[in-house]
This record gives structure tokens, C-alpha cells and sequence, in this order.
């Protein structure tokens, strides 16, 4: 929601947005969207079977939030159908709950020839005029591509479109575009009508891609307290790994050019100037490994950070991946490294969706487990600040990290909640029930290096006398003391 809040030009709370929008920003895709390109099931024509249940509590709330609490001015409605019916051409959905029910206030958008698949792909519509024509009496305003433009004039002329329906999107379209200013004169004399690459690059901002990407690690494993590594004590680092060097990967997709970007082996280089660095794999696919040089390696460092995980080959849209494993001898690779070294390793995950990396997570040569997704072009930098403890990872995981046996549930099958009788182990946090989570739980390195007392609870026992009476709840906000050295 904030991050709605931001891009239109409200506070961080909220409430403070006018009429005047700075930006529109646009929640997508309206909705249970889940699957892209999944063993030749394709989105395009998709079918999402959903239950009203799963619909009100999983599917719908992030789009309501969005537009009752981010007060967004845009919504673009999904490729896929819901229950038989497409997401563009669904007037329960556009028009009954986003405009009458949720109180939307904006434009609604076709993902990218949404409404062409319609007729050419989904066979919905008997007729490009009809594709057109349901999709804006279910309440869309404009689409993403050029269907609108060489049908709609033809839907009218055949009836099967009345002009009211094209007044409606205009002002939908024309409230948002004056409430961005786009009508108030020449574009340059605006507030943001001079925008230059300066002010793109300026310190400020690239102060906070570093802050974002630093909050956005997280930390899955620290035994021993292996992190954060001594500055002092290490005068010798090996890092491995296909992701160590490559600054496009730490972009990950519909990524901007950086301002500046700094790979993880550099960043490490300035904490370490006995650096040695081997890729492994050859490529991420890591379909050859040259496993004995990097041992060699490995062997002769007091540490060694492995930088591993997936890039735009293995995860991006319009491809589902078909397993949860790092590819190819990844894993050999980490374990072959792991066991040669001096001392337990890092091993650093660049991905975007989860990983089933058990092995380390039970592996005792293997330290710590840091998750970093795609971190941006400060990331190697916040990396290795995190590595060597000069900034402490708070971060949480975005997504339910499964284990590799969860691909046997199809991604066709939308059901939320688990059922015993077909073996189905439900999805997300809320209700899998299936095989162990590999990382149910995030930690920060200070919690780690601190002794915690919890003093709430107590005072909360010592006034009950106790005891706690059947049903009651508690309203409990811990006060905790640390009585350890380091931040968090």
C-alpha cells in the first residue's frame, strides 16, 4: 500500500492525496493470476477454477487494499479467466466489486491483447466486435494493445456496443490524465516536466537502492554465528559461484538501466584485497562445473562466500519453472566447496522465487544461508556489508519457500486450503500442510549475537496471578532488552 501511496504522491500513511497525482499507479493482475506457461498450459487461455472462499480471503484483499487503502487510480485486469470467464470481459468483477463495491475510482486496463485472445485464443467471443464489446460492458476503459482501435467503431455500427459504454471509458480515462496534469500546459513548466538522468542518479536515490536493497536480505541460516565475518581475522577470501560477477543478474526483469551497479565479488574485494574468485559453472544452468578448480580455491582461503541461485534463463515471466532445485551441478558444486574449506561457508542465494536448498540448510559445512532476490544495483554492495557486519539483515521472505516435492502439485489447481482425502497439501504459509517449509522462519544477526528478555509476558502472569481464563486473548507488544553488542 505505502508503496502505492508513493508513486501517486501521497504519504506514507495515506490521507493526504488530492486530486493532483504525481504518477498513476496500476494494480495487476486483476486477479487469481497465477500461472504464465506451465507444461503447455498457457496463461492466455488459462482457466482458473476458483472458490468464493479462496477468492475473498487469498485472491482478493491485496487488489482491495490496494485501492481502499493505496487509493490506486489504475487496475489492469488479467489474461486468464476466472470460473469460465475472462478477467476483461467480467462485469461482476470490474464493475460490481472494484467500482460499486470496493469504490474505485480510475481507469481499468487490458493486460497486453487481452482482449484480442477473447476471440483469437480463448474463443469466448464469437467475434472480434464481441471481444471488444464485452470487455467494455464489463467495465474496461482501455486496452493494451489495438483491438479497441480496429473494432470498436464496427461493434457500434453492429449493435452490439452503444456509445455510452465508449463516454463511460473516455471519462474514466480523461479524470486520471487531468489529475496528472497532462492538461495544465506546456508538459516542460510542470513539476516533474524537466526530469533529467541527474536527478534519476542523484545521491539521494541511489542512497535508497542501497537501503532498499540492504532490507530486502534475508537471512535463512547463521550456525555457530558464523556472520558476520571479522574484517580483522580475514585475510584471505575465495568466492565462488556463476552469480558472484554478473551485474545484469542482480537486476532481475523489467529492470531500468543502473546508475552504477557493484557485483558481490567486487563489493568483497573492498572488504578483502586477498580476494580469489572462480565462477564454477559455466553459466547459472551450471550444465558444466569446474568443481576442482574452485575446490583449489576454496582450500587455501580462511573464507569463503559462494554466490549461487537462478537469473532470467531460469525464472521471468511467460515461464514457469518445472522444479524447485538450483540447476544443474549447483549443488554439487556447494557441497564439494563446503567440505574442502577451512571453515563452514557462506552461501548466498540470488533468485527471485524459492529455492529447496535442505541440503544446506542441514549441511553443517554450510554457515549461513543469505536470500537476496534481485537486489538491485546497490545489492553486491549491501551484500557484503551484511557479510561483514556493517549492516544487520532484517529482512523477510516474500514467498513460502516449498520443498522440491511440492512440484508434484499441479499449478493448474487453485485451491488454497489442504484436503486430506486426495493427498492435495494446500498453499501458502496459511494452510500448507504438505512435507517441512524450508524456511518457515527469517533471523537477524543480532538476535543471534544477543541475549533477549522478554519482560511483558511476565508482568502480564504476575497480574493474572498466573493464569489466563478459557478463550481470552492478550494484546501482548513484547519489550525486549538485548543485552548484546551488535544492532537488531
Amino acid at each position: 500500500m505505502s508503496f502505492v501511496r508513493g508513486v501517486q504522491g501521497d504519504s506514507f500513511e495515506g490521507g493526504k492525496l488530492g486530486q493532483h497525482l504525481q504518477a498513476s499507479a496500476c494494480c495487476k493482475h486483476f486477479t487469481a493470476y497465477d500461472l504464465d506457461s506451465w507444461k503447455g498450459v498457457s496463461r492466455f487461455v488459462f482457466d482458473a477454477n476458483v472458490t468464493l472462499q479462496d477468492l475473498a480471503d487469498t485472491y482478493q484483499p491485496p487488489f482491495y487494499g490496494c485501492i481502499q487503502q493505496g487509493r490506486a487510480s489504475g487496475i489492469m485486469c488479467a489474461y486468464n479467466r476466472v470460473n469460465g470467464v475472462p478477467n476483461c470481459a467480467d462485469y461482476n468483477l470490474l464493475s460490481k466489486t472494484a467500482r460499486k463495491k470496493w469504490d474505485f475510482q480510475g481507469y481499468i486496463v487490458s493486460d497486453c491483447d487481452a482482449v484480442q485472445n477473447m476471440y483469437e485464443q480463448q474463443g469466448y467471443a464469437k467475434s472480434p466486435e464481441d471481444a471488444v464489446a464485452y470487455a467494455l460492458k464489463a467495465g474496461m476503459d482501455v486496452n493494451c494493445g489495438t483491438y479497441l482501435q480496429d473494432h470498436t467503431k464496427s461493434a457500434i455500427k453492429r449493435n452490439k456496443l452503444p456509445e455510452s459504454q465508449i463516454d463511460r471509458a473516455l471519462q474514466n480515462l480523461f479524470s486520471v490524465r487531468m489529475r496528472l496534469g497532462l492538461f495544465n500546459g506546456n508538459p516542460a513548466e510542470q513539476p516533474f516536466g524537466n526530469i533529467g538522468f541527474n536527478q534519476v542518479c542523484s545521491i539521494r536515490h541511489q542512497r535508497l537502492a542501497l537501503d532498499a536493497a540492504r532490507d530486502g536480505i534475508v537471512l535463512l541460516k547463521n550456525s555457530g554465528r558464523l556472520l558476520p565475518l571479522s574484517k580483522a581475522k580475514t585475510r584471505s577470501l575465495a568466492v565462488i559461484g556463476p552469480n558472484a560477477n554478473i551485474p545484469h543478474t542482480l537486476l532481475g526483469n523489467y529492470e531500468g538501466p543502473p546508475c552504477k551497479t557493484i557485483t558481490p565479488l567486487q563489493a568483497l574485494q573492498k572488504y578483502v584485497k586477498n580476494t580469489r574468485y572462480h565462477p564454477g559453472c559455466n553459466t547459472v544452468s551450471c550444465s558444466s562445473a569446474l568443481i576442482d578448480e574452485a575446490v583449489q580455491i576454496a582450500k587455501e582461503a580462511d573464507q569463503v562466500v559462494l554466490i549461487m541461485g537462478l537469473d532470467q534463463t531460469e525464472e521471468r515471466e511467460d515461464f514457469d519453472r518445472l522444479d524447485l532445485l538450483l540447476p544443474g551441478k549447483q549443488k554439487k558444486l556447494i557441497t564439494s566447496v563446503a567440505r574442502v574449506a577451512k571453515k563452514p561457508v557462506v552461501l548466498v542465494l540470488l533468485c527471485g522465487g524459492p529455492v529447496d536448498v535442505s541440503f544446506a540448510k542441514y549441511d553443517q559445512n554450510v554457515g549461513s544461508i543469505l536470500w537476496a532476490g534481485y537486489p538491485g544495483e546497490a545489492g553486491g554492495l549491501a551484500l557484503a556489508e551484511i557479510i561483514f557486519g556493517d549492516y544487520n539483515p532484517g529482512g523477510r521472505l516474500p514467498v513460502t519457500w516449498y520443498p522440491q516435492s511440492f512440484t508434484k502439485t499441479p499449478m493448474t489447481d487453485m485451491r488454497m486450503r489442504a484436503e486430506s482425502s486426495p493427498g492435495y497439501p494446500g498453499r501458502t504459509y496459511r494452510f500448507y500442510q504438505g512435507p517441512k517449509r524450508l524456511a518457515p522462519n527469517s533471523v537477524r544477526i543480532g538476535s543471534l549475537q544477543s541475549k533477549l528478555e522478554f519482560k511483558t509476558l511476565e508482568r502480564w502472569q504476575a497480574f493474572k496471578g498466573g493464569k489466563r481464563e478459557p478463550h481470552e486473548t492478550i494484546d501482548w507488544i513484547p519489550e525486549c532488552e538485548s543485552e548484546g553488542r551488535r544492532k537488531g
